[in-house]
């Protein structure tokens, strides 16, 4: 197939990490293994209709790639990622041009948005995608409720998250030589990694500093290891050393595909995940083996099953994150067989590769029918 790819919040190699540019590269270099993939255009959308002054960029977007596309018959368009503060506003159109079908991956509609005016633009262009698109995709099962309020059951496909899990296994060498390096002995290594942004990144790592503080006034013997870099860092690591003095480490920003070395050398994986819509490092933390303690109410529920691969608990109760850190700490039985089930979990229900061989047989079909 000839797919023409567009990622409207962020283009590929945008500098500013996140776990959908992750998705969204991931699942562009899927697709170019087996078929020829285009990059339509790197034009960010992200609040472009708060911004006049850009909105003819779109329009001469949209002439110019339909130019270019003519002259390279295209088989489908493929958008990773609409939704309001980043609504595609390219794909529907060209797609009428070129005829064309227009799908999308990860194609979110929320109400609420439509309430505000702020976001009431934003509500309406993705809308408007969403209803041009000849299938949607979606990772996440509470996006999958939301869309059925707007498409037919025929028009939504659910296709599971997921990770590489030969890039995240377990190195037992990395395990000896970073514990090493982090004169960690026989403490349990409690591991974290977020972008240390202001907002809720920021208030997931300060919970695990105020758990990991409160079980070391309990005696336990702990290393907090804290992986990511970002505007907060200092007063998180102020924070840190108050709390915790030298039982803890902040490591920066750590090169995704090294993580694993990192993921291997701890003994459980804590982050609450405040409204993270899904949490790729739970998927990764899980693959490489290590179980893990977070909230229950976000995307985190997606990807760790509970008293199995790890411990949920409601954000109503932070006091029960806590607990489920110190249960994982004090009882190794219980680490070890939440180790083995994780990595088998990930492996059976997360494995991108497999995942992603489903949508490309849907995308193969579409344009088949289309043809």
């Amino acid at each position: 197939m000839n797919i023409s790819y567009y990622m409207p919040f962020k283009p590929p190699g945008h500098s500013n990490p996140s776990g959908d540019l992750i998705i969204g590269t991931e699942l562009q270099k899927f697709l170019a293994e087996k078929h020829n993939v285009e990059l339509a255009s790197t034009l960010r959308s992200r609040w472009i209709y708060w911004k006049p002054w850009n909105l003819h960029l779109a329009k001469r977007e949209q002439k110019r790639i339909c130019n270019f596309l003519q002259t390279k018959p295209q088989d489908l368009w493929f958008t990773y990622h609409s939704y309001y503060k980043a609504p595609d506003i390219i794909g529907p159109a060209c797609c009428r041009k070129l005829k064309i079908p227009y799908t999308i991956f990860q194609g979110i509609y929320s109400t609420k948005r439509k309430r505000k005016l702020k976001t009431f633009p934003g509500f309406i262009l993705n809308r408007r995608a969403l209803e041009a698109a000849k299938i949607v995709f979606t990772n996440k099962k509470a996006d999958l409720i939301n869309l059925k309020r707007l498409l037919s059951n025929e028009r939504i496909c659910y296709i599971a998250p997921g990770v590489q899990p030969d890039q995240f296994c377990f190195d037992p060498d990395a395990r000896k030589v970073l514990r090493e390096q982090w004169q960690a002995g026989d403490k349990c290594v409690v591991l974290t990694t977020a972008m240390l942004r202001p907002g809720v990144k920021t208030e997931g790592v300060k919970t695990v500093i105020n758990s990991c503080a409160a079980l070391r006034e309990k005696h336990k013997d702990i290393l907090l290891v804290v992986i990511g870099d970002g505007k907060n860092r200092d007063v998180l690591e102020l924070e840190a050393r108050e709390k915790l003095g030298k039982h803890c480490l902040f490591l920066g920003k750590i090169p995704r595909l090294n993580l694993y070395h990192y993921y291997s050398a701890a003994d459980l994986f804590a982050f609450p995940g405040i409204k993270e819509s899904l949490g790729m490092v739970y998927l990764e933390a899980q693959s490489a083996g290590l179980p893990v303690a977070a909230y229950s109410d976000w995307g985190a529920s997606e990807a760790v099953v509970h008293n199995s691969t790890g411990l949920l608990t409601p954000a109503s109760h932070p006091e029960h994150f806590t607990n489920s850190i110190e249960t994982l700490l004090n009882n190794q039985e219980i680490r070890n067989e939440m180790r083995v089930n994780a990595t088998n979990h990930i492996r059976t229900h997360h494995d991108s590769s497999i995942n992603y061989r489903h949508l490309t047989n849907v995308l193969e079909d579409i344009a088949q029918q289309h043809r």
